[in-house]
């Protein structure tokens, strides 16, 4: 087939795939862009401050990234059932309903754990061989996020719940107004505006707070106001718990939730080890992680995109749909990262400074920019991967393929290059790209030989998920 001809048949998958991804991407890079926001606003405060919050956030997100990835087994379920009424399977509101009802007190249940689990870790804060300046300016901050979790959980519940209906646009909205007020309220409490004090990184917590907050009450005013949602709601049942949906769920949403930990968790122990080396290193691995973060909050749009439309195909039994739609993902997210490490080559000299006027931050930031750079490719083609996987339920072996590439692999050759071979905040680097290339390459054959799998079932047996 020639290449006008592939172009022309992939050209509706493009379209499709853009027009739910957009929006998510838009969400994604509104709360990384909230995030360097804070960095910025926080880093012109004091460096300490700076690696306070990077310091806070690195155990934070590692709690919170397990829970998030939790709650993504709701997409791939609502959006199967979605699928299955599409292709002529009858009506299924009363199954999505099931879904909602049992994700709430599964949500619930979610919430108190990490709480305990975050709320475990305040006294251990001095444990962790930081500069006590920086546990100083941490801690307060540190307790304003923890108490963020659980509303920020509801609003993520409700989001993956739309999603997998096929909506991305309501969390758009939600999250830029919500992004705009949390700069705001960054402005006010870090510096001291409108009659506050200057509570540097401490104010930034508190914005954070605020801002969570009201995330999931907007969010549900939408659904209740929506005509076309509020059927899910008002057809809530007073026999809430169904503790087979909610085990369903967690058979789910557990495996996605390890394999979002593992990538995570390497990540968070680098800001660890390399508050090893200095407040300034650390302060220029977080600028590195803030600017990288960018561009993977874009690929997780187009993943979120990927397991949606995926799931949707498979309800309906199309698996050559399944297969264009998840090819398509794999051209946009290869554009957009081409896009993304240009920029972070071009610009690496420029960019620290928006985060800080220290020359020795600045120095180390640039070199670690430009490994950003060098990751893009890796990280975009684990990302959407790991969602094309998601979207046919398959969720048990990625969750291995990611523990073993993140942290057997590439957590163990990025300490080896820090340490022994002398190559300070570069090594760590020169580790994430290693685990990113080898679970890119797992979850993309993975994804191939289940298609041939599926493939080979009789038509009757296609409309299922593999592994609920």
């Amino acid at each position: 087939m020639s290449l006008q001809a592939r172009w022309k048949e992939y050209l509706p998958y493009y379209k499709r795939n853009l027009k739910v991804a957009f929006p998510v991407m838009l969400t994604q890079a509104g709360a990384s862009l909230v995030g360097l926001a804070d960095s910025m606003m926080v880093g012109h405060y004091s460096t300490a401050d700076l690696a306070g919050v990077s310091f806070s956030n690195a155990i934070f997100f590692t709690v919170m990234v397990f829970a998030m990835g939790a709650l993504m087994g709701v997409t791939p379920l609502v959006g199967f059932e979605v699928g299955r009424e599409q292709g002529g399977g009858g009506d299924r509101t009363r199954q999505i309903v099931s879904l909602l009802e049992n994700g709430v007190l599964f949500t619930l249940l979610l919430s108190a754990a990490m709480l305990l689990l975050l709320g475990g870790c305040v006294p251990l804060l001095d444990s962790f061989g930081q500069d006590p300046e920086v546990v100083e300016v941490a801690r307060p901050y540190y307790l304003w996020i923890v108490a963020s979790i659980v509303p920020f959980l509801f609003f993520c519940l409700q989001k993956q719940f739309l999603e997998g209906l096929g909506n991305t646009t309501a969390a758009l909205v939600i999250t830029t107004v919500m992004n705009a007020l949390n700069i705001l309220l960054n402005w006010v409490f870090i510096f001291g505006h409108w009659g506050f004090r200057p509570m540097g990184a401490e104010g930034a917590g508190i914005a954070t707070f605020v801002s969570r907050l009201l995330m999931p009450f907007c969010f549900a005013a939408v659904i209740v106001f929506r005509r076309r949602w509020r059927v899910y709601v008002v057809s809530f049942s007073r026999g809430l718990a169904d503790w087979r949906e909610v085990m369903r769920l967690f058979r789910v949403g557990l495996p996605i939730g390890v394999q979002s930990l593992s990538e995570v968790f390497i990540f968070t122990l680098s800001f660890i080890i390399v508050g090893w080396l200095s407040k300034e290193a650390l302060a220029a691995h977080h600028i590195a992680n803030q600017i990288a973060d960018m561009t993977f909050m874009l690929a997780t749009g187009i993943g979120a995109a990927t397991t949606i439309r995926v799931s949707h195909q498979l309800g309906r039994g199309d698996l050559h749909a399944v297969r264009m739609a998840a090819n398509a993902s794999v051209h946009l997210v290869l554009l957009m990262n081409t896009v993304g490490a240009l920029f972070m080559f071009s610009c690496r000299h420029i960019i620290p400074w928006w985060f800080s006027d220290d020359r020795a931050v600045v120095d180390i930031a640039s070199v670690l920019i430009l490994m950003a750079g060098l990751l893009q490719y890796a990280d975009g083609l684990q990302a959407v991967g790991a969602a094309m996987l998601r979207g046919i339920t398959d969720v048990r072996r990625p969750m291995i393929y990611a523990f073993v590439a993140y942290l057997l692999v590439g957590l163990p050759v990025g300490v080896v290059c820090m340490f022994p071979l002398g190559m300070g905040a570069v090594g760590i680097w020169i580790g994430f790209v290693v685990g990113l290339v080898i679970a890119a390459l797992c979850f993309h054959i993975r994804f191939r030989r289940l298609m041939h799998r599926l493939e080979s079932l009789e038509p009757q047996h296609v409309s299922t998920p593999l592994h609920v």
